[in-house]
């Protein structure tokens, strides 16, 4: 089969019997966890054995550690499907090889999706930035509302435990990803894009071509649905009144003063109030969907003026979808946040560094580490304690760090103290003479900066540029994720000293 072939669904696909090719990742594992749910044979192989592969054969899933054709006959029989990720999995993968050899109908991760959403009313969540906030505060907000959707989010929502569901309502809510164009895979009914700005030109080649993406998914949009943009973000109100000029029904959110500047756009939620506290924001939206306006107050637990906008606008595809408002707006306030989106590791209670928080965040692109860092720098305003904000990051992908260099010095910048790792190569080999260093020697100068190649030295690197009630947030899309528990043994281990003393 050609790879054309390989990433087009066939109608009438039977999903009976399913293998699924990396199916520990985010994605995927969200993907089976739906299939099994809805009475499907699942099957499917993976690097190593990991949480989320544990939980699937919980469930009743077959899940082989490693890559073998005899994989595909675990359930007793060839799988009706097998689903992989082209852009992760090597054409050679021994389980594709097999698959093809076999007749198998193979789709892309993204092709399973669209066939799961089927049928649902879909509200898909768009951008560069901050589709999993956004899609996991709206479904913890259709779900207070009473609506019980089917989701399927890139990270696990910690009130829920769990990154996807089958759910008895008739609305599905997903992410729609963008970083190899699968979103155009998708037909909305409600389609919202949070931010555009230039990422993954590893594959797009061009900032024009990534750009356009985002244009042809506005088009898809179902006809009577609607296209909701972030109205604090230049481009995502440009990709509006561009769709607007093609006949697609635009929407906007954001503050009031974003709202008068794209005047053109309709605003549905605006952000009219936002009071930082010690425990999160206070937000007060102004719902001008009906037509008299609305006024929502909800307290939100995770900091941030990005994930105010992420709140108005899942609030906004909620009032879209007819779901009660003021349920939403409760639901929001019930929201804990998700897995890897500044969530609390624990803190430090005794000791030199007594009070200093650990935070984890998978921020990997310079705007979502400048947004990071100022939430944090806001919750320690907020406290009043005179924390400061310690940042250990992790680069991932050369061509990423290569392209983005200036930019991620400029946003590490903004913190008080950063101890910044060797690249995360991920799917892309190393590139000579290209190191970490390429950002550190551009930040600034005035704030504590450490280069740090070795990986096992991080926690000792960070406990030498803390002070008691700092807060530390390790952050990137790579293994630093690891690194949280290891800086709170360190900071808590009775030699613990400051590099002052």
């Amino acid at each position: 089969m050609t790879e054309a072939t390989e990433s087009s669904a066939p109608d009438n696909v039977d999903l009976s019997r399913v293998h699924l090719i990396g199916i520990g990742g985010s994605g995927m594992s969200g993907l089976a966890h739906i299939l099994l749910e809805r009475g499907s044979t699942v099957t499917g192989s993976d690097v190593k054995d990991s949480l989320p592969v544990r939980a699937l054969r919980a469930r009743g899933a077959q899940v082989a550690v490693g890559h073998d054709a005899a994989n595909l006959e675990m359930g007793g029989e060839l799988p009706t499907v097998v689903v992989t990720s082209f852009a992760a999995i090597p054409q050679d993968n021994p389980e594709l090889v097999r698959a093809r050899e076999e007749g198998i109908t193979l789709l892309r991760r993204s092709d399973l999706l669209a066939e799961l959403m089927a049928g649902r009313t879909q509200v898909l969540i768009a951008g560069t930035h901050g589709k999993t906030s956004t899609t996991s505060m709206a479904v913890v907000a259709f779900q207070a509302a009473g609506l019980d959707p089917s989701f399927a989010i890139g990270g696990q929502l910690n009130r829920a435990g769990t990154n996807a569901h089958h759910g008895g309502g008739e609305t599905f809510i997903a992410e729609a990803d963008e970083s190899d164009a699968s979103l155009l895979r998708y037909v909305a009914d409600i389609a919202v894009v949070t931010n555009i700005e230039p990422d993954h030109l590893d594959y797009f080649g061009t900032e024009e071509a990534y750009f356009k993406v985002f244009d042809d998914f506005a088009d898809r949009v179902k006809e009577g649905g609607h296209l909701v943009v972030c109205l604090d973000d230049d481009e995502a109100a440009a990709c509006g009144v561009r769709a607007q000029g093609r006949g697609v029904n635009v929407i906007g959110y954001g503050t009031a003063e974003a709202a008068a500047r794209h005047a053109e756009i309709p605003a549905g939620a605006v952000v009219v109030g936002e009071d930082n506290t010690g425990h999160g924001v206070e937000v007060v939206v102004e719902l001008r969907t009906e037509p008299t306006p609305r006024t929502l107050r909800y307290a939100m637990s995770v900091p941030g003026r990005h994930m105010v906008l992420n709140s108005a606008g899942a609030l906004l595809a909620g009032a879209l979808a007819g779901a009660n408002v003021q349920d939403l707006a409760r639901g929001l306030g019930e929201f804990t946040g998700v897995r890897r989106r500044f969530e609390l590791k624990g803190v430090v209670s005794k000791g030199p560094f007594s009070g200093t928080r650990v935070f984890d965040d998978y921020a990997h692109h310079p705007t979502e580490v400048a947004a990071v860092v100022r939430a944090a720098q806001q919750k320690a305003q907020a406290e009043g304690a005179g924390a400061r904000v310690v940042v250990c990051f992790q680069p991932h992908l050369y061509s990423r760090t290569i392209n983005f260099a200036e930019e991620f010095a400029q946003a590490l910048s903004l913190a008080d103290a950063t101890v910044v790792l060797d690249i995360y190569g991920a799917r892309e080999s190393p590139v000579e003479d290209v190191t970490s260093r390429i950002i550190t020697d551009k930040m600034a100068d005035g704030i504590a900066v450490r280069y740090e190649p070795d990986f096992s030295a991080a926690p000792a690197a960070v406990r030498a540029v803390t002070k008691a009630g700092d807060i530390v947030v390790t952050m990137g899309a790579g293994t630093v994720t690891m690194l949280g528990e290891e800086i709170l043994r360190e900071l808590t281990s009775p030699g613990s000293q400051r590099e002052e003393e």
